[in-house]
């Protein structure tokens, strides 16, 4: 299956990135091979994971305190927000109003 980010949880993604670049880039490197695991492993059993609220779905990170919150749509994965978990939970849901 495939998937594509809401703008905003991009925008989240890069910022997060860059974040960890900043204080060193392998564990940069680290969080990008972890996401992009998470997504994978998402696209595989997208039903596997929590509904959070609605049709949204939430796949924690491993080794980063991150989920990836998503809904299934016809034919892809649309990812609302790749949020870091001591964040305001609930921040997310003007994205899907």
């Amino acid at each position: 299956m495939k998937f594509r980010f809401h703008p905003d949880a991009l925008e989240e993604y890069q910022e997060s990135a860059q974040y960890y670049v900043s204080i060193n880039p392998l564990v940069a490197r680290r969080f990008v091979d972890e996401i992009e695991a998470a997504i994978r492993q998402m696209c595989k059993h997208p039903k596997a994971y929590t509904i959070i609220e609605d049709d949204i779905r939430r796949c924690l990170v491993k080794k980063f305190p991150f989920g990836l919150y998503f809904s299934l749509e016809a034919d892809y994965l649309l990812i609302v927000a790749v949020m870091h978990l001591s964040r305001m939970p609930e921040y997310w849901k003007e994205r899907i109003e």
